[in-house]
């Protein structure tokens, strides 16, 4: 679920930390005396009337910006302009949203953060600077690269025409808002037609080995029935209530759409691509290689982590965590008595049928075992935990083969759907059970479910944080609750603790590769090469995953700079605090304002240490 940019953090000033220092959330420290009192009532009453202008023009940005990007209101479950599309990649569009975001950045710095504290301080910062990084990001012509693998209009199309997006199909107005909104799709590829041929003349092109995948995944989506496109899915599966009559308009209509429209508008784009583009793609792999393309990265990388290392810094980081965790998977091998080298305990792992389980039934029935566990002991980690409801379910059918191992849906904001973590049971034999335990810290309880859930809860938090993705912090926030498994009840069998490892390994090469390929000349047979020699991976998913990293520059970087943050911070706390230290104190205080830039976090954990100090 990304549906803001992630945006890399601010820069706390010495003023600014100086006057929430002694601020910790809502705790405030009592007046010396009464005669303080009256000279603290009128700065107190300007603070609180600047918080409430500032979260009057949060809440006029909010709705500007969801009307701006329809899409993205879709997706938040507004439907106001469900039946909206702007061309998204045209030049108007663009400099339309860059004058958008410096339009209401100059309408909060006009109000200024002078008096605000808690979280009014941190609504402010982290608007200012978001909004500062989408300006700055117009500098990197993105939109000349508007198709690959991993993601793109044609893809999101279908997507949400299919039923089995965030578009809704339940009512009549529902089907006919589709209608509209698709007809507006053949617009925007020819002006991503239009882009690419500029790319062209740039020298801003992808690599070769991304755009072949894509011929294939467009001729997927291509067929000569409009009955036979995944576009008729809505048709096939009309609500029960619908009349007669509507149900032959709208099936004509979806007819005429996808034959006269949508069909010819894809076969017109993988065309263009398979004709034109791919002769002008690059041989090389590396965002690097592009004009300006190591600034484009840095600027990647400063965005995902929401910190300021470098590129080089990050590789450094990974080679050392790898070295680490390989030395944490020895001490295993010798617990467990193996006999041999480290990739042949990775082949051990992989192949030996006693990791398997026999059953879909034994796979759930495990984890719903591992969810009762694991709750017996939240309480001695956390004392902060989400209101809503959470469930475990198998992945569908229909998309069990392309999903992920577990995915985590979070719940909806009137309580009515439950966070929902999905199990995915088909190929059984590739589901380890050394790996289900921290599989399910991560992506259900305490990881994503706590976290996503708790920021949901947030009613009084302003719309743009809500519903912002800091991956970062998210996907750190993940990981650490993974290291939480042994004071959790789990991990108990040595290769449960190994599935960790692997997990935590797995995370910190993305770190090296990543790098690797986009500031350093790897290849992306040096990147697969690396990854089989220091992981268990096959090639499948070797491949898979170094095109991803060539796709997305940079947002691999999240996961591991987020969670060794969370990490840090915890120790700076135990070792400041000493017996002072609980950490379900310290887990609330991470989670309790949502996800935020990694230097924001560093901040509130510093403050929180400072007002805790002992003297």
């Amino acid at each position: 679920m990304k549906l803001c940019t992630t945006l890399r953090p601010i820069v706390l000033s010495l003023a600014v930390a100086a006057a929430v220092a002694a601020v910790s959330g809502c705790q405030r420290e009592a007046a010396p005396d009464n005669a303080a009192k009256p000279a603290a009532a009128a700065p107190a009453q300007d603070a609180a009337a600047k918080a409430a202008q500032l979260n009057k023009i949060y809440a006029d940005y909010w709705e500007a910006y969801l009307k701006l990007n329809p899409v993205l209101a879709t997706f938040t479950g507004d439907a106001r302009y469900n039946a909206e599309l702007p061309d998204f990649g045209s030049q108007q569009y663009r400099d339309e949203l860059r004058k958008f975001h410096q339009d209401w950045l100059a309408k909060v710095e006009a109000v200024g953060a002078d008096g605000l504290t808690g979280q009014d301080l941190l609504n402010y910062n982290i608007f200012t600077k978001d909004a500062r990084d989408a300006i700055a990001s117009f500098e990197f012509p993105g939109w000349m690269l508007p198709v690959n693998q991993m993601d793109s209009t044609a893809s999101l199309a279908v997507q949400f025409g299919s039923g089995n997006g965030a578009q809704p199909f339940k009512t009549v107005q529902d089907y006919d808002n589709w209608l509209k909104r698709a007809a507006r799709i053949p617009v925007l590829f020819d002006t991503e037609i239009g882009n690419m041929k500029q790319g062209i003349a740039a020298g801003v092109v992808q690599p070769r080995v991304l755009m072949e995948k894509v011929v294939p995944q467009l001729d997927a989506l291509i067929k000569d029935k409009p009955e036979d496109t995944l576009f008729w899915g809505p048709v096939q599966n009309f609500p029960k209530d619908f009349s007669d009559a509507d149900k032959q308009r709208l099936a004509e209509a979806y007819r005429k759409l996808i034959a006269e429209q949508l069909m010819p508008a894809y076969r017109k784009l993988r065309a263009f691509i398979a004709d034109e583009y791919l002769p002008k793609t690059r041989d090389t792999v590396g965002l690097d290689k592009l004009p300006n393309g190591a600034a484009w990265y840095a600027f990647n990388a400063k965005q995902s982590t929401t910190t300021d290392l470098t590129p080089a810094q990050i590789h450094d980081i990974g080679l050392r965590e790898v070295e680490r965790i390989h030395g944490e998977m020895r001490k295993v091998m010798e617990q467990v008595g193996f006999k041999g080298t480290l990739q042949e305990f990775f082949d051990y792992v992989q192949t030996d049928r006693k990791f398997e389980f026999k059953s879909e039934d034994e796979l759930l029935k495990y984890y719903r075992a591992l969810e009762d566990k694991v709750n017996r002991k939240i309480p001695e980690q956390f004392s902060l935990v989400p209101k809503s409801p959470f469930e475990i379910r198998p992945v569908e059918p229909f998309r069990a083969k392309s999903a992920a191992g577990g995915q985590y849906y979070p719940p909806s904001e009137d309580g009515t759907r439950p966070g929902i973590f999905y199990v995915n049971t088909y190929d059984l034999p590739s589901r380890k059970i050394w790996d289900a335990e921290d599989l399910y810290l991560h992506e259900a309880i305490p990881g994503h479910h706590f976290q996503i859930a708790l920021q949901i809860e947030l009613k009084d938090m302003p719309a743009f944080r809500r519903w912002s993705i800091q991956s970062a912090f998210a996907e750190g926030w993940g990981l650490y609750a993974e290291s939480l498994g042994k004071s959790l009840g789990v991990y108990t069998d040595p290769y449960s603790y190994f599935g960790y490892l692997q997990n935590e390994l797995w995370r910190a090469i993305r770190l090296v590769t990543d790098t690797g390929l986009h500031s350093k000349g790897w290849s992306r047979e040096q990147v697969i090469e690396y990854m089989k020699q220091n992981s268990a991976v096959s090639d499948t998913t070797a491949v898979a995953e170094a095109e991803r990293y060539i796709a997305w520059p940079g947002q691999a970087l999240a996961y591991k700079i987020g969670e060794l943050k969370i990490k840090e911070l915890r120790a700076r706390a135990e070792q400041a605090l000493g017996p002072k230290f609980d950490v379900r104190e310290f887990h609330a205080e991470v989670l309790k304002d949502g996800a935020v830039p990694l230097d924001v976090l560093e901040g509130k954990i510093d403050r929180w240490i400072a007002a805790k100090r002992p003297g």
